[in-house]
């Protein structure tokens, strides 16, 4: 069955750095493209980036763009989000999550269990 595995979430202060990872299974992981959503405390889900299958186009939400930076690794099975920059607002649990080339950019059919950035002084 479909897994996505998150990590790397963390206590970061404002300004610093994390990079999250996700480790896919259970489908042909190139033939998908990928997306990161999060939730924030008390709030909806977001999304906030995607990537086509290749690893060729990248999408991000406005809020995001300029500091994070989605790629994958299809070798690996591996999707990652490098998070530059962080501030408060960025405190959420983050998800990865699976995108049919058919689906929209936001729209995804399975997500992970999540990993957990906290950005806090």
């Amino acid at each position: 069955q479909v897994q996505l595995v998150e990590s790397g979430g963390d206590l970061v202060q404002p300004g610093g750095s994390l990079r999250l990872s996700c480790l896919a299974s259970g489908f042909a992981f190139s033939r998908f493209g990928m997306s990161w959503v999060r939730q924030a405390p008390g709030k909806g889900l977001e999304w906030i980036s995607g990537i086509n299958s290749g690893g060729t186009s990248t999408r991000y939400v406005d809020s995001v763009k300029g500091r994070f930076t989605i790629s994958r690794d299809n070798a690996k099975n591996t999707l990652y989000l490098q998070m530059n920059v962080l501030k408060p607002e960025d405190t959420a649990v983050y998800y990865c999550a699976r995108r049919p080339d058919s689906y929209a950019y936001s729209t995804y059919d399975y997500k992970g269990q999540g990993t957990r950035v906290t950005v806090s002084s």
